[in-house]
């Protein structure tokens, strides 16, 4: 599938090894020691207080500021979590949809959003009752760190069993700061940020304005977005903050479609042409326009010493059209328009004391949240709407309904430390979500009579775990508990291809975890964090049955196992010089026959053993980084490896491995009150072709979606402090 080109080759290799050269002439030059790694970074995901994150029994990492922004493109979180062992995080190459992310192999299944996987910024969900996440919402150019969370723990945070990604924005400098980027790219990507920061009295500000524009690698794939964060903290006295967090963003992008291994008669396009969009992608006019607006507040009041309570509201509208193919050989689509508010509360009380002279902290809270989604099916031809034909029951609407979820959750959690060197974690939350459909489409020939009804899931999920502190720069630890994960409604749209109504009898999916892990620092400059963990799943949510409407049937599968372990290397060295290595193995599969029967009548049976599509082995990811000070240059080499991944249930058809290689550098310098820095990003160096995400049971095999081959970023900045 590969197609070198020697002379491009050549000439990036001759680049690199003059930068090589250059590099290795200033590192003979310049004399540091060695960096030491002092401690682990500070996290609040896992616990909800602020605890030293080596010293909690959690598979949490977080990934830096520098890592989210230096060189990229700040537009999607595949760019940063690719880095994180245990998660997989996908670019799709097409802005019309969302990042493919998934834990341990939980929300591999999602074509749309986030599934299996609770996302916050700054403790504000960005998940919605029923388990559906939109994490385009946040603009990464305002964002300084990521916590990201696997394992047992995650049940505390509600209906996901495979893990929590939380954002956290930027802190607002005492004095005022004004900056502007300008990006360029390759296939006419722009970008431009303008951000504003600072405290003014008692108010702390934070202001970030940013355009995206580009024509895509694929055909088919422009896309366009317009997004404003605006981050308040009022430090209304030593006891008491407030918190308002406010994020907008509008987009309008072309979908380019999966692509299918063979190309046929009727849909020409195959990806042994990685740029082509199938035929039915033009006929149908595939894209998707959206805007987003989600104001939430935090105030935090300080008791005493030792109690505190949290209250973290928050409410939104999301708007969402999205253009779909139905068809490889007719102009016909479907638009499917969702318009959505949302709202939610989450109140918590934390408490810190000794009890018989041992240490602890207790965090008991409610959580509530709710969502109705005003949704329209209609037929499109050649991407526009088709009008409603009255008198001949000739209707292009095909579904007008409300889609009510509501979520109330209470939860306890807590630390009491037996020992100078050993604690015990443990918590509980109850999680009730319901679902509810009122059918709104009760007339004409081509409704499906009432499709009303609603369904109640509950549970309750414990964890407990343990940490021993062998040594100050030595822990094991070992966590259990159980999962929870409810379908969302996206998942519960259909109980037939042929526009069925909404599948409420899906079972949400109920897991057991185990994990056992150690976490060290040795010779004062590397970090190590390893784990082994097994996940028994009952109910598992699968794709069953798709169609050419772009229909999705999901059921639930008898049994899954995962097996895997995760290892993190991070490494400091003298001259500035440092290393990143991660590695994730992940054996996920069915645990039990199960069989199904499609529309076309035919039993098919998914055998026991059969990997969960979606799911790599193994992944991958090294990084060599050295800075130089007396220029302001840093410059680091990125590599990246994926196994090969099925692309359906019984597993007929995969995508290759693939290795790549990036590599980014850059100069920053200070005058004044100014600072400037430039950078430029060679993603994908030696220009691989491989498929960099796949549509899981696609029924029209259209499985692929390429990646880009070699791309550049070229980004410059500016910033004045006052």
């Amino acid at each position: 599938m590969s197609h070198p080109n020697n002379y491009k080759r050549k000439i990036i290799s001759a680049a690199v090894l003059s930068t090589l050269s250059a590099s290795y002439q200033a590192f003979a030059e310049e004399s540091a020691p060695i960096a030491k790694i002092i401690t682990a970074p500070v996290v609040v995901t896992a616990t909800r207080v602020e605890q030293n994150s080596f010293d909690l029994p959690v598979a949490i990492d977080v990934v830096k500021k520098e890592d989210i922004q230096d060189g990229q493109l700040q537009m999607t979180l595949s760019e940063s979590l690719i880095r994180v062992p245990g998660v997989t995080a996908q670019n799709r190459t097409n802005q019309s949809q969302d990042p493919q992310i998934s834990s341990r192999g939980f929300g591999s299944r999602s074509s749309f959003g986030v599934r299996g996987i609770r996302v916050y910024v700054d403790g504000i969900p960005l998940t919605m009752p029923d388990g559906q996440g939109q994490p385009g919402v946040v603009d990464l150019s305002a964002i300084k760190s990521i916590e990201v969370m696997r394992g047992p723990f995650s049940a505390l945070y509600g209906n996901s069993s495979g893990g929590v990604i939380q954002m956290f924005t930027e802190d607002a400098p005492k004095n005022p700061v004004v900056g502007a980027t300008v990006m360029f790219g390759s296939y006419d990507t722009k970008r431009q940020i303008i951000n504003a920061a600072g405290t003014a009295e008692n108010i702390e500000y934070l202001l970030n304005v940013s355009n995206f524009e580009t024509n895509g690698y694929r055909d088919n794939s422009a896309g366009s977005k317009q997004q404003a964060t605006a981050k308040f903290k009022i430090n209304v006295s030593d006891d008491t903050k407030v918190n308002a967090l406010v994020n907008w963003f509008e987009q309008d992008a072309e979908d380019p479609l999966g692509l299918p291994r063979v190309a046929t008669a009727n849909d020409p396009s195959a990806f042994n042409d990685p740029k082509a969009a199938p035929n039915s992608a033009y006929r149908a006019k595939t894209r998707v326009s959206r805007d987003h607006t989600q104001v939430g507040f935090n105030i935090e009041h300080a008791l005493n010493a030792n109690n505190k309570i949290n209250l973290m509201t928050y409410v939104g509208n999301r708007k969402n059209l999205q253009y779909l193919s139905t068809s490889t050989t007719t102009t016909a689509g479907r638009a499917s328009s969702i318009d959505r508010d949302f709202w939610g509360s989450d109140l918590r009380w934390d408490n810190n004391g000794n009890l018989f002279s041992m240490p602890y902290n207790l965090s008991v809270g409610l959580t509530y949240g709710k969502m109705n989604d005003k949704r329209l099916d209609i037929n499109t031809d050649s991407g526009i709407k088709r009008p409603l034909i009255a008198g001949n029951g000739n209707f292009a609407l095909n579904r007008d309904e409300d889609n009510i979820s509501t979520n109330f959750d209470q939860y306890i959690q807590g630390k009491i430390s037996l020992s100078d060197n050993f604690d015990i974690h443990a918590g509980a939350r109850h999680t009730k979500v319901k679902l509810e459909v009122n059918d709104n489409f009760l007339t004409g020939s081509a409704n499906n009579g009432n499709n009303s009804g609603s369904v109640e899931y509950q549970k309750t999920t414990p964890v407990i775990g343990a940490i021993w502190k062998v040594t100050p720069t030595f822990n094991l630890y070992a966590n259990y508990g159980k999962g929870f994960e409810t379908p969302t409604f996206i998942e519960a749209a259909y109980n037939s291809v042929n526009n069925g109504a909404p599948n409420l009898a899906l079972k949400p999916s109920e897991s057991t975890n185990y994990e056992l892990g150690l976490k060290a620092i040795i010779a004062d400059n590397h970090q190590v964090n390893f784990n082994v963990f097994k996940i028994d799943t009952d109910d598992e949510i699968v794709t069953k049955e798709t169609n050419a409407a772009n229909r999705s049937v999901f059921g639930n599968a008898n049994k899954t196992k995962r097996k895997g372990a995760e290892l993190s290397i991070d490494s400091q060295f003298s001259h500035n010089i440092s290393t990143y290595f991660s590695y994730s193995l992940l054996d996920a599969k069915f645990d039990s026959d199960f069989t199904y029967i499609p529309s076309s009548g035919i039993p098919t049976t998914i055998e026991s053993g059969n990997k969960i599509p979606g799911t790599y082995s193994s992944q991958v990811y090294g990084e060599v980084a050295w800075k130089y000070n007396p220029l302001g240059f840093k410059t680091a080499l990125e590599a990246r490896h994926n196994s090969k991944v099925y692309v359906n249930d019984i597993n007929t058809d995969s995508a290759h491995s693939y290795t790549i290689f990036n590599i980014r550098a850059g100069f920053e310098q200070n005058l004044a009150n100014w600072r400037f820095s430039e950078y430029v990003r060679v993603e994908n160096m030696f220009d691989k072709e491989y498929i960099g995400s796949v549509r899981i049971n696609d029924s029209n095999l259209r499985f692929f979606e390429p990646a880009a081959g070699r791309n550049y970023l070229l980004g410059l900045s500016a910033q004045y402090k006052f």
